[in-house]
């Protein structure tokens, strides 16, 4: 393509006003190739400070291009997620389902549950409300709503407030104060200073009921045995 001595004398001009070759396209409205208007800069001094205003210009676009990228991969990692979604919401509606729920809390319980040293059941403690909230559920839709078979223990750090927590535990779980036994406070974080704001200790649940222990045992030692075989 042929272009008018006025456009490269324009283009000359504004390059030696120390102008990218992207704003001179811009101010010229014309859409002249990099190499041309390099061709057209040969000889040309630069003023003083161009390099550093090339150079924080890349620092720019490298960061807008970083922050390009990364929408960009929250959109497809949302597209993903919302994929799953669709995929596994009718699964979750399964949990209601009592064979299902059974499954789903044997699992649970191998994974978290111990057994009661008193030998009547079994208890299971976290810090995260969504495991001890998934417990509750599923043993009331498995084996029915019993709450005097559940005890509740707030296990925190030093600096905690006990009483503080008890509250927001029973709020959570919607166990009545009544059922909760006294805090235990770990003696080893005396003088050491919670460093996460969101901790709310540990809730230890204890479930009196010796059947259910054993009959939650039994099932996921059958699907151990059924997916693995047994130990030899």
């Amino acid at each position: 393509m042929r272009y008018s001595e006025e456009t490269i004398e324009m283009a000359k001009s504004l390059r030696r006003e120390g102008k990218t070759y992207g704003e001179i396209r811009q101010i010229l409205k014309v859409k002249i190739p990099k190499s041309t208007l390099s061709e057209w800069s040969k000889g040309i001094s630069l003023p003083f400070g161009h390099w550093d205003k090339i150079s924080k210009l890349n620092i720019s676009n490298l960061a807008k291009a970083r922050t390009f990228a990364v929408e960009i991969n929250k959109l497809k990692r949302q597209r993903m997620f919302g994929r799953f979604l669709d995929i596994n919401s009718p699964l979750a509606l399964t949990m209601f389902d009592p064979v299902t729920a059974k499954i789903a809390l044997s699992m649970l319980c191998l994974g978290e549950a111990s057994k009661s040293k008193s030998g009547s059941g079994f208890y299971l403690g976290n810090s995260d409300y969504r495991i001890i909230i998934l417990f509750l559920a599923l043993l009331k839709i498995v084996y029915g709503d019993h709450p005097e078979k559940i005890k509740a223990t707030v296990q925190c750090r030093a600096d905690q407030d006990p009483e503080e927590l008890k509250s927001y535990w029973s709020r959570i779980t919607n166990i009545s104060f009544d059922r909760f036994y006294k805090p235990l406070i770990d003696p080893r974080t005396r003088g050491k200073p919670t460093k996460e704001a969101k901790y709310k200790g540990v809730l230890r649940i204890d479930y009196f009921d010796r059947k259910i222990q054993f009959d939650l045992e039994s099932l996921a030692d059958l699907i151990y045995n059924t997916l693995a075989g047994p130990v030899v």
